[in-house]
C-alpha cells in the first residue's frame, strides 16, 4: 500500500464504518461471559466493564469487510472469542508483572487475589475455547489455537529472561511476536478467512497483524517512559521496576560503553532494592537517544504492516490509518 501517516485521526473517528458491528461485539461478549456462577459473574462484569480500545475485533471486523462481502454475525462473534482470550492472557500477565492497575482501574488480582485470579483467567480460556468449539470451524480454531499457544510461549520466554541486562535484540522480538503479535495476526487472518478473501490475501492480512503487533508492543514498551500514569492509566517505569529488558533499555545499552555501562547493568540489578537505581535507568536510556531509536523501530514495524495491505481499498486506508494510531499513541 502507499505511504502515509494518518495518526492524528482519534480512535472514534477510525472506528465510525464499524460501529454498529463493535456493538454487536459488545452484545456477544455480554453474553459469553455471564456465568451463573456468582463470583465468576461479580468478575467478569468488572474486567470488562473497564472496557479497553477492542483493537482486535476491529481489526478482525475491517479484514473481514476488505473484500465487500461484509463481517456479518459470524464477525462479531469471533471478535467476541478474541477478546475473551485477550482478557484472560490480561489477567495472567497481570500477576506476573504484579501490576496493581490497569486502564485505571485495580486489577482483578488486586482485587481479588492471585489464587482466585489465576482460576479466573484459566476459566476465560476455557469458555472462549468452548464457545469456538461449538461452531466447528475447525480451520478458524486452529488460527486461534496456534495463536493462543504462541501467547503463552512467549509469556514463558519473558519470565525466563526476566532481569537480563544483555537481551539481544532478536530473542526480544520473538518474545513480542509470540506474546502480542500472535493475537494481532489471528485477527486479521480470521477476518480475511471469514471476508471469504483468496489464500494470498489472508496471507497478508495476517502479516499486516503480525507486523501491526510488534508496533503496537514496542510503543507500549515505549510509554513506559514517556507516558503519563493518567493516560496510560497506569504507573510508569513498571517494566523496569519488573525487570524486563525493553527496546529502550537495549538501544541504550549499544551506546554506553566503559565504566557507564557496567554502572547501568549494575543499576538494573540493583533496581529492587534501590528505587533510585530506576531513575538513573532511565535518565540514562533518555540521555542515549535510545528513546527517539526504538520509535523509529516502531515505525519501521508499521510502516511494514502497511506494505501488505492493497491499494485503492476504503477498508485498507482504514486499516492504515488504524496502523498509523496503534504507532503514534503521545509517544
Amino acid at each position: 500500500m502507499t505511504e502515509t501517516n494518518d495518526s492524528s485521526r482519534p480512535l472514534s473517528e477510525l472506528y465510525a464504518e464499524i460501529r454498529s458491528d463493535l456493538d454487536r461485539v459488545e452484545g456477544r461478549l455480554s453474553e459469553m461471559i455471564r456465568s451463573d456462577n456468582p463470583l465468576v459473574d461479580e468478575i467478569n462484569a468488572y474486567l470488562f466493564a473497564a472496557g479497553g480500545k477492542r483493537l482486535r475485533p476491529a481489526l478482525l471486523t475491517l479484514c473481514a469487510r476488505m473484500t465487500g462481502n461484509g463481517a456479518g454475525p459470524d464477525a462479531a462473534f469471533w471478535s467476541a472469542v478474541i477478546e475473551i482470550i485477550h482478557a484472560a492472557s490480561l489477567v495472567h500477565d497481570d500477576i506476573v508483572d504484579r501490576t496493581d492497575t490497569r486502564r485505571g482501574r485495580e486489577t482483578v488480582h488486586s482485587r481479588w487475589g492471585a489464587n482466585i485470579t489465576v482460576l479466573l483467567g484459566d476459566h476465560l480460556f476455557i469458555r472462549a475455547i468452548h464457545e469456538a468449539l461449538r461452531t466447528r470451524r475447525y480451520e478458524i480454531i486452529d488460527v486461534l489455537s496456534e495463536a493462543t499457544e504462541r501467547m503463552i510461549e512467549g509469556e514463558l520466554l519473558e519470565c525466563a529472561v526476566s532481569g537480563d541486562p544483555l537481551l539481544a535484540e532478536d530473542r526480544y522480538l520473538e518474545i513480542l511476536d509470540k506474546k502480542t503479535a500472535a493475537l494481532f495476526g489471528a485477527a486479521c487472518r480470521i477476518g480475511g478467512i471469514l471476508g471469504r478473501a483468496d489464500p494470498d490475501l489472508v496471507r497478508r492480512l495476517e502479516e499486516f497483524g503480525r507486523n501491526l503487533g510488534l508496533a503496537f508492543q514496542i510503543t507500549d514498551d515505549l510509554l513506559d517512559f514517556t507516558g503519563r500514569p493518567d493516560t496510560l492509566g497506569k504507573p510508569v517505569l513498571t517494566d523496569l521496576r519488573e525487570g524486563r529488558i525493553t527496546l529502550p533499555v537495549i538501544y541504550a545499552l549499544r551506546k554506553i560503553d566503559g565504566p557507564d555501562r557496567t554502572d547501568f547493568i549494575a543499576r538494573i540489578a540493583a533496581r529492587e532494592d534501590d528505587p533510585s537505581a530506576v531513575e538513573a535507568i532511565r535518565d540514562a536510556v533518555f540521555a542515549s537517544g535510545a528513546i527517539t531509536e526504538a520509535a523509529a523501530a516502531a515505525a519501521a514495524c508499521t510502516a511494514k504492516a502497511k506494505s501488505f495491505l492493497p491499494d485503492e481499498v476504503p477498508t485498507a486506508r482504514t486499516l492504515a490509518a488504524l496502523a498509523d494510531f496503534v504507532c503514534g499513541r503521545n509517544v
